[in-house]
């Protein structure tokens, strides 16, 4: 019997590499703390986040230092250990959905940072089925997908979560499609805490290369995305585009489920604390904290997908342009959200949307007609009474898929 692993050895060495950076960047905080409180600004004075000098910055720097050192040393002791230990392990033991877990959320949250620093905790992009990464060879594939037919079904999960996610309550609708429908389903895992633009190009590499290797001839690609993962569908749509890529004429349909395409008030919530806490100089160093959150969560505040609309500039500026990326041309497009809100009563316009996700980003309207995305209502839905997640086992959105896809 395959034992699972709830922890690998690489995962002890991540979490120290964490902890170390944990430590320099609250000793960091700490240290521009005492060096506004020193200065006794006013209330709503200028603040600052220059070092301390003289005898009170030497203390910081020894610290600062003595930290670097005993992570490093640290971090070489674990890498030895974990090239030693990791090879006996992994070829004897499969992750745990609890381990998938954990690991997904800590990349949704922090998992930019992790890409930056070489983390070992940060998660490859990679198709996966059966939580086992796929081999992009023709001879591999071939091996692995016996069964494997011309109907390509990409599943793309959302933010802080991972591919295991779309089986809830032991339904998964992926699977729901591939019986109906007699399509092949992939899922997409990535780190869902880096910029939505990178994971979207990203994906638009990884799509070329199946299609490459695919090993029967492809007769269309249907793309699900949950969540961001409608965002990543999207921008990877558009990378193609620029770069020529084949696979693109292979797309015949996109439904995204519960997708912020224009953004979601919960991360516009959390910008407003950054401005909140850096109006006094004796809070605004606490605001380092409110601004740990990843790229992928700060991409959500207003639906980017593009490199243009973070790559000048702050990504915490509370008021930022974004470019409107139009749906792929050719390829019909659906959508489906959901609201709170029992069926009947209210008017469409005045639903709350499921929790996280407000009704008109969900359907890709907009007031502003330029920025309106232009799904006909016969390709757009709105079911009742649902969250966020329970979208991704609902009987009714099964059927709507069902009935769009088959």
């Amino acid at each position: 019997m395959t034992r699972k692993a709830h922890i690998r050895p690489a995962d002890i060495r991540g979490l120290s590499r964490l902890a170390i950076d944990a430590t320099l960047g609250l000793t960091r905080l700490v240290e521009t703390m005492h060096h506004n409180i020193a200065r006794t600004p006013g209330p709503l004075g200028r603040y600052t986040e220059e070092p301390t000098r003289g005898i009170t910055g030497l203390v910081y720097r020894t610290i600062e230092g003595g930290t670097r050192l005993v992570g490093g040393g640290l971090d070489a002791l674990l890498g030895q250990l974990t090239a030693l230990l990791e090879t006996r392990q992994t070829a004897a033991s499969a992750t745990s959905a609890t381990r998938e877990a954990l690991l997904a959320a800590v990349n949704g949250v922090l998992g930019d940072h992790l890409a930056a620093s070489a983390n070992p905790l940060a998660i490859p992009m990679q198709l996966r089925v059966g939580g086992q990464p796929l081999d992009l060879d023709a001879q591999a594939l071939a091996a692995r997908l016996p069964q494997a037919g011309g109907r390509i079904l990409l599943l793309v999960h959302g933010l802080c979560m991972n591919d295991l996610q779309w089986r809830r309550h032991g339904h998964d609708h992926g699977a729901a499609l591939a019986a109906a429908a007699g399509c092949t389903p992939l899922y997409l895992h990535y780190n869902s805490g880096r910029h939505v633009s990178s994971n979207g190009r990203d994906l638009a590499e990884l799509l070329e290369k199946l299609v490459q290797a695919w090993p029967v001839p492809i007769e269309s690609l249907t793309i699900v995305g949950h969540s961001m993962g409608g965002l990543v569908a999207r921008s990877a749509c558009h990378y193609a585009q620029h770069s020529g890529h084949a696979w693109l004429r292979q797309l015949r349909q996109m439904v995204f489920i519960g997708t912020p395409h224009h953004g979601a008030p919960l991360e516009r919530g959390g910008n407003w604390v950054n401005v909140l806490l850096e109006l006094s100089p004796y809070t605004a160093a606490l605001a380092r904290l409110a601004k740990l959150r990843s790229a992928g969560i700060t991409d959500l505040r207003h639906g980017s997908i593009v490199d243009e609309d973070w790559q000048q500039g702050d990504r915490f500026e509370r008021k930022r342009r974004r470019q409107c990326v139009p749906l792929p041309q050719a390829v019909p497009c659906y959508a489906i959200a959901a609201t709170t809100a029992a069926s009947g009563g209210k008017a469409a316009r005045t639903l709350p949307g499921d929790g996280l996700v407000p009704l008109q980003s969900a359907l890709g309207q907009h007031a502003q007609r330029s920025q309106d995305l232009g799904i006909p209502a016969a390709q757009r839905m709105v079911v009742h009474g649902l969250h966020h997640l329970d979208l991704l086992d609902s009987p009714e959105v099964c059927a709507l898929l069902l009935r769009w896809l088959s």
